[in-house]
């Protein structure tokens, strides 16, 4: 079977350093940080980090009715919204294909909306449903994101919930490939997306993954950096509007870039220690997906969670599939650890700074740790690199590992 060739023609990210490329961009440039102090985590008892990186500025536009968003918790919100603006950006928003069963939505998060599973955390505790309605268990579930964009769009065709924590928005976007690369279905919308909540700042604390930088909040996350301390939370969401090829130029679409190559495997080993072998196997996978040899590679978006067992297993993979001189910078010293949207909203900053030949420096790094892998590290300010290729990878709890690789679209 031929394979048929994918390509972005829309993308949006709403995100805690900006909610369009533009300020991204100028807030990259200008090394901002959205990790903050929350005061409103104090009042958690044993709760150590107090630190994330929330979207502060989202509101929903007033064509939201009350009766369209009943059953969206604020994650489902975040993921319809992006993903409506990507479908704008692709000029498909009164395309018939949206709703002929032609088009379907891969998506995940890692949980859905938390403070609908606290009703239900009520209802068990109490022995009463004074909490619970008819609209709690659709934003409560796993996959309360992709089923909300369905319903929204009107979409008829596959929904793929990929709840896979921190690869979530990745496998998003690498399953909705296959599925179009195969013929089964000509538009996908693919993402991640991820609301704050201390719930998921207490899950990495209780593994003393989280930084205690609670007095300096914007010095931290550093990833790679020898003086790190743990991750932040962050929260956002980030769609992409994938289109078999010749449908998109058929109908004169705008092509951002193609996506060439995906893979995804597991460690099969430990649910919380990551290992390079199999991290850097997906990697490998990903380019004889792409057809490409490693020295075609002009930068890599590294996961760069900010935590020591994390760091140094990613970049020795990396640097066991990569040369020594291979550039590779983490977006998350500046946004924090999305979880289930990073995915996507790396990828969709990748594709913009490679668009541009330009990519950020990972913000906090100023000494590598000589643990980590021989890389090229950009650090300090922005480089100038002309490239055709990117890749981007992932990896979450579970062992589950993840690799995409962009095309400059030429």
């Amino acid at each position: 079977m031929i394979k048929k060739r994918v390509v972005v023609t829309g993308f949006s990210a709403i995100t805690p350093l900006g909610n369009d490329w533009g300020t991204f961009k100028h807030q990259l440039q200008t090394h901002q940080s959205a990790v903050r102090y929350m005061p409103e985590w104090d009042a958690i008892n044993g709760l150590g980090t107090k630190l994330a990186a929330p979207v502060d500025d989202f509101q929903l536009p007033k064509h939201y009715t009350r009766k369209k968003i009943r059953t969206m918790g604020r994650v489902s919100k975040l993921a319809v919204r992006t993903s409506e603006l990507a479908l704008e950006q692709a000029n498909l928003l009164d395309n018939p294909v949206l709703t002929d069963g032609r088009t379907g939505v891969s998506s995940g998060s890692c949980t859905g909306s938390t403070d609908a599973i606290q009703d239900f955390t009520n209802f068990i505790s109490s022995s009463g449903t004074a909490d619970i309605n008819a609209t709690s268990y659709i934003r409560m579930m796993s996959h309360t994101a992709p089923a909300n964009i369905a319903m929204f769009f009107g979409l008829q065709g596959r929904v793929i919930a990929t709840s896979t924590a921190c690869t979530s928005g990745s496998q998003g976007i690498g399953y909705a490939f296959e599925a179009i690369q195969s013929g089964k279905q000509t538009v996908m919308v693919a993402g991640g997306a991820e609301e704050l909540c201390p719930s998921e700042a207490a899950i990495f604390d209780t593994l003393y993954a989280t930084s205690l930088k609670n007095d300096t909040p914007t010095e931290t996350p550093r990833p790679f950096d020898e003086a790190r301390d743990g991750l932040v939370i962050g929260e956002g969401a980030c769609h992409f509007v994938l289109e078999e090829l010749e449908f998109a130029q058929q109908r004169g679409a705008t092509i951002l870039a193609e996506l060439v190559g995906f893979a995804t495997n597991c460690d099969g080993q430990h649910a919380t220690q990551p290992q390079a072998e199999t991290m850097a196997r997906v990697m490998r996978m990903s380019l004889a997906d792409a057809n490409l040899k490693p020295e075609q590679i002009g930068h890599v978006n590294a996961h760069g969670t900010a935590t020591l067992i994390g760091d140094i297993a990613e970049t020795s993979a990396t640097q066991s599939v990569f040369s020594s001189d291979q550039a590779i910078s983490s977006l998350k010293g500046n946004i924090g650890h999305t979880l289930g949207a990073c995915g996507a909203i790396e990828a969709w900053a990748s594709i913009n700074m490679m668009n541009e030949n330009w990519f950020a420096p990972t913000h906090n790094l100023k000494n590598v740790d000589s643990n980590c892998g021989d890389l090229h590290y950009i650090q300090g300010s922005s480089e100038s690199i002309n490239t055709d290729y990117v890749m981007t990878n992932n990896f979450a709890f579970g062992g589950i590992n993840t690799s995409l690789i962009f095309k400059r679209w030429q």
